[in-house]
């Protein structure tokens, strides 16, 4: 479990290169000075940047190939997290930021133009305004509940895709609520950054409440 800030840029060290550690350096400048402007993130939160918020994003590596796995669609991507630092991390893999608050989706879209980040594509809709397309992961942090999120996400999903959902404290007890396909279709991993909060990670197809897996 991560304790330290010190303990936490170490973690995301480990799990990205040199240059995009220099880009998580120059990004969480970019971060106070937006959050100055709209509350992106509590302010207490940025005394405590790296484990709050880059390395519990970065985490989310541990469960995916090395080459990415596909395309990742993160939803209500917000502040950018994690969907954005994931890819400061990795610029070569493709990555689709759903937003629908216009000054969060003008706030994504300028960390992608000041990094070049070419390959991380911004939607600023709804979810439900979203052109499907198989998403290789699909990711979440505080979008919505998880019968909710699976409803409104399942047509972008695919026997292949792996779903990485932060939760908090309610994430075991959200899937224990969900149909027994569904939960045999998650697993709960412990977060690294935060001792209360959970991750569900899921393999497969969800079809209207029923999931498939290859």
């Amino acid at each position: 479990m991560i304790t330290t800030e010190e303990e936490a840029r170490a973690f995301c060290a480990a799990r990205c290169d040199a240059a995009a550690m220099l880009r998580l350096d120059r990004f969480i400048p970019m971060l106070v000075e937006e959050n100055s402007r709209q509350n992106l993130v509590s302010k207490a939160s940025l005394d405590h940047v790296w484990t709050r918020h880059l390395a519990d994003s970065l985490q989310l590596l541990d469960h995916v190939p090395a080459d990415g796995g596909g395309v990742w669609l993160d939803l209500g991507s917000g502040a950018g997290f994690p969907g954005l630092v994931l890819a400061l991390a990795h610029p070569e893999w493709p990555i689709v930021l759903v937003e629908s608050r216009k000054r969060r989706v003008e706030w994504l879209q300028r960390v992608c133009d000041e990094f070049d980040l070419e390959n991380c594509t911004v939607v600023g809709s709804r979810l439900e305004n979203v052109e499907s397309l198989p998403a290789g992961v699909i990711t979440a942090r505080a979008f919505a509940p998880l019968g909710k999120l699976l409803e409104l996400s399942a047509r972008f999903s695919t026997q292949a895709t792996t779903w990485l959902l932060p939760k908090g404290r309610s994430g075991a007890i959200e899937l224990s609520e969900q149909p027994a396909v569904i939960r045999n279709m998650f697993h709960v991993e412990q977060s690294a950054t935060d001792p209360s909060a959970a991750i569900l990670v899921g393999k497969g197809q969800v079809r209207q409440g029923r999931a498939t897996r290859s």
